[in-house]
């Protein structure tokens, strides 16, 4: 197959972006977009007179000359439209999070795999420079074995009506962990609170458990004052600080860590720091979604499996999942089979 021809199932906040760098991949002809507003399909007229706009999702996944669907709709709707583009032997590129819940994503992943089709998640950030680099630094054991995961990603704005902060902001961050941590992890305590008459939590603080003495936390919230998108991660080695809003450093190391030592009775600890050099590393600034467009359609034709699999998807939903499950009783620790 020298040619992937794609529909777009949706045209809102993300839709844009996506249909942007479909239209500038190789290997690709983006057909057609989906939205039910006639003022969407107004201005991907305006920007793309090439593509022709449909009204349902159904003229995308009953066209037979259509190849690949890319679902950027609602999480709710999701499974729904994954699974009947699957089940007219479409691959499926899916907006994160994945799915509502991890028995939908298993769902789709065995039709996927019965079908012979390529089923990915649009975890965006997997394909930066600067993940990409924390990788590089953490797999040839520059920072040392990982100890601490720590993240946050805080703003004003905007309240979802469908789901809550987790759900929103972190799968970004749940992503890049489960691709730099090859430890699975084995439970979930998460906290939250709701400021308005819906009840979706608006901030929320969620702590990632392992059977090691590694450890991830995420803090997550609509009503910071100030934006923050910063990572830590520790390893015994060195440590690593990822600030995304920063333009071009957003990777820092720092050669900073600590070696203890206790008494003879255990009673007391005896701690030396150390602190070094600080590493900026050169880091690749081309747009990530542009490396998912090209994974996606690469790994139709080369049939292989993409870098954000629906394996690793599925894993997101799962720690996402179990830490509803964790706020709705007050912390309560949630296991993850």
């Amino acid at each position: 197959m020298a040619n992937i021809n794609l529909g777009v199932i949706g045209y809102g906040y993300w839709g844009p972006n996506i249909v942007r760098n479909f239209f500038n991949t190789n290997d690709c002809t983006v057909k057609k977009v989906a939205d039910g507003r006639p003022e969407r399909l107004a201005v991907l007229a305006k920007i793309f007179p090439s593509i022709q706009g449909v009204s349902s999702a159904e003229d995308i996944i009953s066209d037979k000359e259509i190849d690949a669907v890319v679902v950027a709709t609602p999480v709710y709707t999701h499974f729904d439209l994954a699974k009947k583009a699957l089940e007219n032997g479409k691959h499926v590129l899916i907006e994160k999070p994945m799915t509502s819940t991890v028995a939908q994503a298993e769902e789709l992943i065995e039709l996927a795999a019965r079908k012979g089709l390529t089923l990915m998640a649009d975890h965006t950030f997997l394909y930066t420079g600067a993940v990409q680099k924390m990788k590089e630094l953490i797999d040839s054991d520059i920072v040392g074995k990982p100890r601490y995961f720590d993240s946050s990603r805080i703003n004003l704005g905007l309240f979802q009506p469908d789901v809550n902060v987790l759900w929103d902001l972190a799968p970004h961050d749940i992503s890049i962990l489960t691709y730099l941590i090859k430890e699975p992890p084995v439970s979930i305590n998460a906290t939250g609170i709701s400021h308005t008459r819906n009840n979706i939590e608006n901030i929320a603080y969620m702590t990632v458990n392992y059977d090691s003495n590694f450890i991830a936390h995420f803090n997550c919230s609509w009503t910071s004052p100030v934006k923050v998108r910063q990572t830590l991660i520790g390893g015994d080695k060195k440590m690593i600080v990822y600030n995304d809003l920063e333009p071009s450093e957003k990777v820092r190391v720092y050669d900073t860590g600590f070696d203890h030592k206790t008494d003879e009775d255990k009673t007391k600890i005896m701690v030396d720091y150390r602190t070094g050099d600080v590493f900026i590393p050169k880091i690749t600034l081309s747009e990530a979604l542009a490396g998912v467009a090209s994974d996606f359609i690469q790994s139709i034709i080369q049939k292989r499996k993409p870098l954000a699999c629906a394996e690793l998807g599925m894993q997101v939903v799962k720690i996402l999942e179990a830490s509803q499950e964790s706020i709705k009783n007050k912390g309560k620790e949630v296991k993850i089979s």
